[in-house]
């Protein structure tokens, strides 16, 4: 029996493109798609539903980081249109690629670790498992917490 994930370790094995559950199998196949099982632990990934939400992370993370270098270069410098554009565009277009698929397993990261959508029944037989006098930590999809 293993111990159990915490939060932050699901979120940053995620991170990694790792499995939640053990951190050692691949999160991802090709390029976005994520695998429908861990090929170390047999955990069960068909359930995740990231959806658009990676996308807009990423959207955010970028333009927060991109647009105040752009200002400050145009400040301090004030070059030609061209060689900020010919500066700015492959920053973020490959910001974005590369930032992609680490926000996207730690979203499935997330939904793994707090029982999201059809992760429920494996986040309930985590919590059976748990060793005796480990308490399950509260999570999102908790039906109990609602009644």
């Amino acid at each position: 029996m293993t111990a159990p994930v915490s939060f932050q370790k699901a979120l940053w094995r995620g991170f990694t493109m790792k499995c939640p559950n053990c951190g050692q199998g691949r999160l991802f196949g090709p390029f976005l798609k994520v695998v429908d099982d861990c090929e170390v632990c047999g955990e069960d990934y068909t359930p995740q539903r990231a959806d658009d939400l990676p996308a807009y992370l990423v959207i955010a993370i970028v333009g927060h980081l991109v647009v105040p270098g752009l200002l400050a270069v145009e400040i301090a410098y004030s070059p030609p249109a061209w060689l900020q554009l010919l500066i700015w565009l492959p920053v973020t277009g490959l910001s974005a690629l590369f930032l992609l698929q680490p926000v996207k397993g730690t979203i499935v990261g997330l939904q793994w670790q707090t029982g999201m959508h059809g992760f429920e029944a494996a986040r309930r037989r985590r919590d059976r498992a748990a060793p005796d006098g480990v308490t399950p930590v509260p999570h999102l999809a908790s039906k109990e917490l609602v009644s």
